[in-house]
């Protein structure tokens, strides 16, 4: 049944395919129902986004749920993370909250670059207090001119003596700005002795470096965006990072944004699943109870076949999703299966959305009914951690390469 609440109960194959067992999975969904109800319970206030990011991480971490967007060496709840949990947690959450559900990826986004490449002693300060819900973290990639095409990086990291370095420059769209203890940051290498006057042309080097949140010289401005949650633009004015947080070699900081954008994207199609599971279970309860021209609106044919269009979407979303989700968890993914999942998934959860908020009528645009802020809240997955049209760029590549012989 294919708006059963249990996940796992609604027969995507690709979910018994995971390296997480299938007891751990339920055991998760069983902590999921009841995090869920509970907030619905006691729902946190969301008018003070920043406040808001703050009790949902406390909330996370008290259920163990945050322990999932770290490995066990650092008290995490499986030996490495995995995008099929992920997953399943991200659709959970997104059904109750786009805000709570951002409050529980950035975790992962903004803590993965040290699981991957931060020195050891990093690992063991930053990682446990993630998993606790003692930090909040935030992964400072994008600028002004430099969105979909990272490599256009203006802010730089200028050499120190003694190995470490100084930021200037400027991020932008940075979720958990203001409100963050942990930044992972990424910049421009200043070119080393041998690189100066090196032929025009030749490729930048990027770097990435953990910055505490209240560094001497790093400055944030709130930005207000559609569906309200703490983000802003960051500037960094000469900060100065030491030698040991330095996360990864000089140079490896391209390889290790796109590793850690790699690992949570097929996630963000995760999270347009929830939203469209809201969207398509609020239509369906609407459907039935409002009653037009002397009979309820499921019994209007064109309703149906509306209905039934987005639901044969959702179910095909899922398999995407939950495909590419295996497909990483086993180290089998190839490019074009996560671009797939995030695009089909966040795409059709629009179609979804929009198709709630139409059935739903004047309702559906009507500040405080369900339909109205999910509407809101997709829009930004069909655009972070890469465009629509990126997904399709990395789609199309795919197919078009040449086959190895």
């Amino acid at each position: 049944m294919i708006t059963d609440p249990r996940i796992l109960r609604r027969d995507l194959g690709a979910i018994a395919e995971s390296p997480v067992s299938r007891a751990d999975l339920e055991a998760l969904e069983e902590t999921l129902e009841k995090f869920t109800a509970a907030l619905r319970d006691d729902p946190v206030p969301e008018g003070d986004p920043g406040a808001a990011t703050k009790e949902y991480v406390a909330r996370l971490a008290d259920a163990g749920l945050l322990r999932w967007v770290v490995p066990a060496a650092h008290g995490g709840a499986a030996e490495a993370i995995s995008s099929t949990a992920l997953c399943l947690i991200r659709q959970w959450l997104a059904r109750e909250s786009g805000a709570l559900d951002t409050a529980f990826v950035m975790q992962g986004l903004g803590s993965n670059p040290v699981t991957m490449a931060g020195e050891p002693a990093l690992q063991a300060a930053l990682l446990p207090k993630v998993a606790r819900g003692e930090v909040i973290c935030a992964f400072a990639l994008t600028e002004p001119e430099a969105g979909s095409d990272i490599q256009g990086m203006q802010t730089v990291a200028t050499p120190r003596p003694g190995g470490g370095v100084t930021l200037r420059g400027r991020k932008c769209f940075i979720s958990n700005a203001g409100i963050a203890d942990s930044y992972v940051v990424f910049a421009r290498e200043a070119p080393t002795a041998a690189e100066v006057g090196a032929p025009e042309g030749a490729r930048p080097r990027f770097g990435a470096f953990w910055v505490a949140g209240d560094a001497p010289g790093l400055k944030v401005t709130p930005t207000e965006v559609i569906a309200p949650h703490p983000i802003g633009v960051v500037d960094l004015e000469d900060v100065e990072v030491a030698a040991e947080h330095r996360v990864g070699a000089p140079g490896d900081g391209l390889s290790i944004a796109l590793g850690n954008l790699d690992v949570f994207r097929v996630s963000v199609g995760a999270a347009a699943l929830g939203l469209a599971d809201r969207a398509l279970s609020e239509t369906i309860a609407h459907l039935n109870a409002r009653r037009q021209f002397g009979k309820p609106l499921a019994a209007q044919q064109g309703l149906q076949f509306a209905l039934a269009d987005v639901a044969t979407d959702h179910v095909a979303a899922q398999l995407l999703v939950y495909r590419a989700a295996a497909a990483r968890d086993q180290g089998r993914a190839s490019a074009d299966q996560p671009a797939m999942a995030k695009l089909f998934a966040t795409e059709s959860a629009q179609r979804t959305i929009d198709r709630a908020v139409q059935s739903f009528g004047g309702r559906g645009v009507t500040v405080g009914e369900v339909p109205e802020r999910l509407y809101r809240e997709i829009r930004a997955l069909r655009i972070y951690e890469g465009t629509s049209e990126i997904q399709k760029l990395i789609i199309g590549r795919a197919l078009l390469r040449p086959a190895k012989r």
